[in-house]
């Protein structure tokens, strides 16, 4: 199953995001992985919505973000298309005061694979598996 939202990558696009996700959570019987998929699908879409120029033309044709979420048998997959060109970089330190420069850590750390895809002419897309199965990352990472 696959659910698609077009956000416009204003400021405010984080909590259409957030809700989207939530709601599509709910339908899917998902409701276990909720709160780190929002974390990850806020992080995600707030790193698009600061780093890549918003307003430029995308592969289809239309300005802005696309989130899209998509149910595997054995994972949930979030992603983020964008138009920018700068690909994600996790760095390596932040101070404890910085605000911004977790994004990227928070998303490794919640979970199971993260990446990213460029997209042809111009673009990327960032995604973050989650598995499906209740307690499956939890299980895992113990080994």
């Amino acid at each position: 199953m696959t659910a698609t939202l077009h956000l416009s990558g204003t400021d405010q696009e984080c909590a259409q995001a957030r809700a989207f996700t939530q709601r599509t959570l709910s339908r899917w019987q998902l409701d276990h992985c909720r709160d780190d998929a929002l974390s990850i699908v806020s992080e995600l879409v707030g790193n698009a919505v600061l780093h890549a120029r918003p307003g430029s033309p995308t592969d289809e044709g239309e300005p802005g973000v696309w989130l899209k979420l998509t149910v595997r048998p054995a994972h949930l997959v979030c992603a983020v298309t964008d138009p920018g060109s700068t690909l994600p970089v996790c760095p390596r330190t932040t101070g404890p005061l910085h605000e911004h420069g977790r994004g990227l850590h928070i998303v490794d750390a919640l979970s199971e694979h993260w990446g990213w895809t460029r997209s042809a002419p111009t673009g990327k897309t960032v995604w973050a598996m989650l598995p499906t199965r209740r307690g499956a990352w939890q299980d895992s990472a113990a080994i």
